[in-house]
């Protein structure tokens, strides 16, 4: 399998959703920040070797997903381009403020909300 979808969207811009709709259409499993928790210690070496510039496989890393949206892969998106040139490319995103306060702890935006 090969990934034909790379999300390029940070998290918390509709990656669940858009990683459940490609699921439902066809594309396979899509690769997602929750899928790095689901393959400890395997998957953070990946990504900790893609941030440090260090070669990457990514037919491994992805083996068995048809997309990927969400962190970490949104970072390496211009790699993942060049490693998979069918793949179409989306970018979700966010106005920045309700972005913002989407990382936020709830009690914060209560606390701003008051204010």
């Amino acid at each position: 399998m090969t990934v034909k979808v790379i999300g390029a969207g940070f998290g918390r811009t509709g990656t669940m959703s858009l990683k459940l709709a490609l699921e439902q259409l066809g594309c396979g499993r899509c690769y997602h920040m929750v899928e790095v928790f689901n393959d400890i210690p395997r998957a953070p070496q990946y990504w900790m070797a893609a941030a440090s510039g260090q070669p990457v496989d990514w037919d491994q890393v992805f083996a068995g997903f048809g997309a990927t949206v969400d962190f970490p892969g949104c970072m390496f998106y211009r790699e993942l381009a060049d490693r998979y040139p069918d793949a179409k490319i989306v970018l979700t995103v966010r106005e920045p403020e309700s972005w913002f306060a989407s990382t936020q702890p709830r009690s914060s935006i209560r606390e701003r909300r008051k204010g």
